[in-house]
């Protein structure tokens, strides 16, 4: 088998999925482990429309529509000092925003992540992309302070593979592969958080063009979630600090029933709903590693930063996070004398976006404000010389059609 290649990509989830992609569509030879057999199960359901540019730049828009997912038009909320349902449409700011030389995309879908990623993974592998599955990478390889390779094996062998590439990109998600090494993962103490869900069937959805919308409704001091699919089947979760789970005398399970119960919109919805699923929980602690790149490596994904996953930013971050690495990757693979240069744009790039979102899920936790502060809130951040209305620049940043995150090409 060949062992040298001008990529490596460790993480075959939507960030290592779309950065190799991306190369192998380039024409580089590209190696993609993964350690689990895909499908897979994942949480992280309902996307945004900021992914849509990065389907397109794929070419994978048909094998999109071919899982048959459920269209999001927007997001319905019950949050703020008026507890009554309101709703944002992707398509209001369909005038006023650009994503590069597409036009808008007023839509995203809700996913069933197995489905969605394994999508993705095949469709990396139809451009040209080596995917080993099943490869347990155990450690990276370094010459001096510059990663060369990895060292894998492939289970159930124990036997050890190394592999070397002059570009390693970490997509190892929350296993964080080089953020462990250089021990630089930096936790957000505040947004310390748990998630716990299950999925029922039946109950009742929004009317017309907001069946396909995600739910979110706080229930202090944390909020529900609901995503419907396409299968009748809804994904419904609860999240909250790891606190208040720590000082119920309720376990997991029966503290999101419980918040079920109580809420009014989620409530309804799921009146006449049978679950059809064992209860998971995870954990939801936000982080971000101090530096995400380094000689012969970028880190993309969770594998650099995770976020509170309030405004389903998760996929949107890693697909535009692999947009972004693959230009980096290409710029220093063809100049490798531009490394640093490129590197450094890439660190301020990736490090931008996610403290803008970590800024604004900081201030949305605050359940207990006028709407429209959470509207002015978005426009001090992505838009200071307001040219647009507060509330669309509050919709163009939950959706992430203005993302700096693979928005513009690598100065």
């Amino acid at each position: 088998m060949q062992n040298q290649y001008d990529v490596i990509v460790v993480g075959g989830g939507p960030a290592g999925a779309t950065a190799s992609g991306l190369l192998s569509k380039r024409g580089r030879r590209v190696l993609l482990l993964e350690k689990e057999k895909f499908p897979r199960y994942h949480i992280g359901e309902s996307l945004i429309p900021g992914i849509m540019p990065v389907i397109r730049e794929l070419g994978a828009e048909q094998a999109l529509a071919d899982l048959g997912a459920i269209v999001k038009h927007g997001v319905t909320l019950i949050w703020g000092a008026n507890k009554s349902p309101w709703t944002i449409r992707f398509d209001e700011i369909e005038a006023s925003v650009k994503t590069g030389e597409s036009a808008p995309n007023p839509y995203a879908y809700e996913v069933k992540r197995a489905e969605f990623d394994n999508m993705l993974l095949t469709h990396s592998r139809r451009l040209g992309t080596t995917v080993i599955e099943e490869a347990n990478v155990r450690e990276a390889i370094f010459d001096g302070d510059r990663c060369v390779g990895v060292r894998y094996n492939r289970v159930p062998s124990s036997e050890v593979v190394e592999v070397r590439a002059p570009l390693v990109l970490d997509a190892s998600g929350q296993t964080k592969l080089l953020g462990r090494r250089f021990d630089n993962v930096n936790w957000h103490p505040d947004m310390k958080n748990l998630a716990v869900w299950t999925y029922f069937q039946g109950g009742s959805r929004l009317e017309g063009k907001d069946a396909g919308n995600i739910v979110v409704e706080a229930c202090a001091p944390g909020w529900l979630w609901m995503i419907p699919f396409s299968d009748n089947t809804c994904s419904v979760g609860f999240v909250a600090p790891g606190t208040q789970f720590a000082a119920s005398d309720l376990p997991p399970a029966e503290l999101l029933y419980k918040n079920i119960g109580e809420a009014g919109e989620i409530g309804r919805l799921l009146a006449g709903a049978v679950e059809v699923s064992q209860v998971r929980t995870a954990k939801d602690w936000s982080y971000v590693c101090e530096q995400v790149s380094g000689p012969g490596y970028l880190q993309v994904g969770d594998a650099a930063g995770f976020i509170d996953p309030l405004f389903s930013t998760g996929v949107m971050l890693a697909m535009r996070g692999g947009s972004l690495a693959a230009i980096a990757a290409e710029r220093v693979l063809d100049a490798p004398e531009s490394e640093v240069e490129t590197l450094d744009h890439y660190e301020k790039e990736y490090h931008s976006i996610l403290d803008i979102v970590v800024t604004f899920v900081r201030f949305f936790y605050d359940q207990n404000k006028p709407v429209e502060e959470y509207f002015e809130k978005a426009r001090d951040l992505i838009d200071p010389e307001a040219e647009r209305k507060a509330r669309e620049d509050f919709i163009v940043l939950i959706s992430g059609l203005d993302s700096a995150i693979g928005s513009r090409q690598m100065a």
